[in-house]
């Protein structure tokens, strides 16, 4: 809110712009920088075994419909806990919560260093799903109580550009890892990968509650002032919505809204998943052969990726529009998605179209959070975040294996490219015709956000 001073709560302190911007930035620097460097670490440790199959499936004999069942069988795991995860939230705190997943995760992801049969791999995966559930959604709403959704577009557009930042340094690292590291101690690269990207996840881990304050009223690095303004901040917020969004789990389970959300945002996770997995595969198929050089040209893609989540998570924001900016990403990540299945042996192409795709996608992560995170409160926030996700995340099941498998068939991920691409169309569709302006929050001049 950009006024020289205003009312924001129910006492009626008045609060200066300076005092308000000056509170956030320390909220921001404090809650948001070490939320973004463990999730860079969570997507990394998910998406490495993006990497170590270059050397996995010779080695061990895996197809690539082996491979695309274990990347996505992760989401299974995730599916049936992330609910609970986020409900236990709510009594427990972000604090223990964090922790517990961050140390389990991290322990997981080394182990995979033992994998050595798909049995092993569909297993390792998994669990590594499944104690990783309840990370992103609890993240999500954990920020809930912390900032306005006028906001948070440009908050989780920050959070979230871990994800393309895992990118731009887990490639180079993980090839530099497999093959530097190749043959020492009689491991092989991609083993000695999983353990040094899966370990300082524990560590970080251990770091959680010295950090994270599990609310605004708990933060002793906070004057009491300061806790004031974020408190009536979010309080003004919510009760600028009205009453007509759900309040408990159960109200948002029977919501027709919280199940097109999740369609919407599985068809983000679809095009997400269908770059995570398979760039490495992508850039091998556009004449890059060795491993530590496709390490270096992922960079580009995700680094244009970070920039352009916060840059069209900003202009939402801004002009205070969600349907238009998440559907223009859905539809222009389509079309590189096709650009992609036609640039097979054509690196400048192929980079083009990654990065222009990895942006538009990316960037749709950020924005379309700041939909949900709007209409639900209460514990419907907490669970009705965490169902969403679920349901989306199927996705990340669906597009390794639907791509893997095409390519195991046909020799090509083309045809699993354009499925791909076909739901991306269909979810922006689906926000412009089911996410009217009056389901969004109230922006900060008092009008719904578009």
């Amino acid at each position: 809110m950009s006024v020289a001073s205003q009312s924001i709560s129910s006492s009626l302190v008045s609060y200066t712009s300076d005092e308000i911007a000056t509170t956030y930035r320390k909220v921001t620097w404090r809650l948001v920088a070490f939320l973004f460097v463990c999730y860079a670490m969570s997507y990394l440790d998910r998406i490495n075994v993006g990497y170590a199959q270059l050397q996995m499936k010779q080695e061990l004999g895996f197809s690539d419909a082996v491979y695309g069942f274990g990347a996505g069988i992760f989401f299974a795991g995730y599916f049936l806990f992330e609910v609970p995860s986020n409900l236990l939230m709510v009594k427990l705190g972000a604090r223990r919560t964090m922790m517990r997943i961050m140390i389990a995760w991290g322990l997981i992801s080394a182990g995979m260093m033992f994998v050595n049969s798909p049995t092993v791999f569909y297993i390792l995966r998994f669990l590594l799903g499944a104690f990783e559930a309840g990370f992103l959604p609890g993240i999500i709403f954990y920020l809930t109580y912390w900032y306005p959704s006028s906001r948070r577009a440009r908050i989780i557009a920050i959070f979230m550009s871990a994800v393309p930042v895992a990118g731009v340094v887990g490639g180079p690292l993980s090839g530099w890892i497999m093959d530097s590291w190749s043959g020492y101690q009689g491991l092989s690269g991609w083993q000695w990968m999983f353990v040094l990207e899966g370990l300082p996840t524990v560590i970080l881990g251990l770091i959680v509650p010295f950090i994270l304050a599990d609310r605004p009223a708990d933060a002793k690095w906070l004057t009491a002032r300061e806790k004031t303004i974020v408190a009536d901040a979010v309080e003004s917020d919510h009760a600028s919505r009205g009453g007509d969004q759900p309040h408990s789990f159960g109200e948002a389970l029977r919501d027709p809204k919280i199940y097109a959300f999740a369609f919407m945002y599985f068809a983000i996770i679809c095009g997400v998943y269908a770059i995570s997995f398979w760039l490495p595969t992508i850039l091998k198929g556009s004449g890059v052969t060795s491993i530590f050089s496709i390490g270096l040209y992922s960079v580009i893609p995700y680094g244009v990726g970070a920039i352009g989540m916060v840059l069209i998570g900003s202009s939402s924001d801004r002009h205070a529009e969600r349907r238009w900016h998440l559907a223009l990403c859905s539809f222009v990540g389509a079309a590189c998605l096709i650009g992609i299945a036609f640039s097979s042996g054509n690196l400048p192409l192929a980079l083009v179209a990654l990065s222009i795709g990895t942006a538009s996608i990316f960037a749709g992560m950020p924005v379309f959070w700041a939909i949900p995170t709007a209409y639900l409160s209460g514990t419907a926030a907490a669970g009705g975040i965490a169902a969403i996700n679920s349901l989306a995340l199927i996705g990340g099941f669906v597009s390794p294996t639907v791509i893997g498998w095409a390519k195991e068939f046909t020799g090509s991920l083309n045809s699993g490219l354009y499925i791909m691409a076909a739901l991306l169309v269909a979810g922006g569709v689906t926000v412009l015709l089911s996410v009217p302006r009056t389901v969004l929050a109230k922006g900060p001049a008092g009008h719904p956000t578009r």
